[in-house]
């Protein structure tokens, strides 16, 4: 990413001025990440910040008998790592497709919004949109069905784009609905037969997403 993008992320992720988010974008450097590819390690230190920029992170927490949950995931323009302060990674964090991040260490994102009202403001609408989005995924593993949970997840995934790629693995989507995995496949096998999404080796393709919300239930 060039100096000029890094700067256009940051005035839109933190809502700042052009001129703040100038000063700012020096302390960030991109990252990209294959599919799969395991940014963090449960239990390891958690000493930076993360924005996505594009793609889909994952965050999956092994149990004590090797089972794993899929706590969360972010997807563009959202912010996840350590903040204010540098701590403990709770969970695996994982990149679910190919992505893009900007990256820059807790202490040093932490002072510049110590030093700046405008950015302390942007980080404080930015934690309180992202608090919200948890509430509703709470809100959809407590009152959807299994097949609902599912549907979420790839709408989810997809956010505004219309293909997926590389294609989304059924186990992932079982863990992210917090399902089986038979369910998960029952459930994009029904997508598949309707015609509202296609799959091959490379990409998901959602033909419809009204359609996928129509059978959120």
């Amino acid at each position: 990413m060039t100096e000029d993008e890094i700067e256009d992320v940051v005035q839109a992720v933190f809502r700042c001025s052009a001129t703040v988010a100038r000063e700012l974008a020096p302390i960030f450097s991109a990252r990209k990440l294959v599919a799969k590819q395991v940014l963090a390690s449960q239990g390891a230190p958690s000493k930076m910040c993360w924005i996505v920029i594009n793609g889909a992170i994952r965050v999956d927490a092994f149990g004590v008998n090797g089972q794993i949950q899929q706590l969360s995931h972010y997807g563009p323009g959202e912010f996840f790592g350590a903040y204010p302060t540098e701590t403990q990674h709770r969970a695996e964090i994982i990149a679910a497709t190919r992505s893009l991040l900007l990256g820059t260490e807790t202490v040093r994102l932490a002072n510049a919004v110590d030093r700046n009202v405008e950015l302390a403001t942007g980080m404080a609408r930015l934690l309180a949109r992202q608090l919200d989005r948890i509430l509703d995924q709470m809100v959809i593993r407590s009152t959807y069905s299994a097949a609902g949970r599912v549907y979420a997840e790839l709408l989810a995934l997809a956010q505004t784009s219309q293909a997926i790629a590389p294609p989304p693995r059924i186990t992932s989507l079982a863990l992210a609905a917090n399902t089986t995995r038979e369910t998960a496949s029952r459930a994009i096998g029904v997508l598949v037969r309707r015609g509202i999404i296609s799959r091959d080796e490379e990409k998901l393709v959602i033909h419809s997403a009204r359609m996928i919300e129509e059978l959120i239930c």
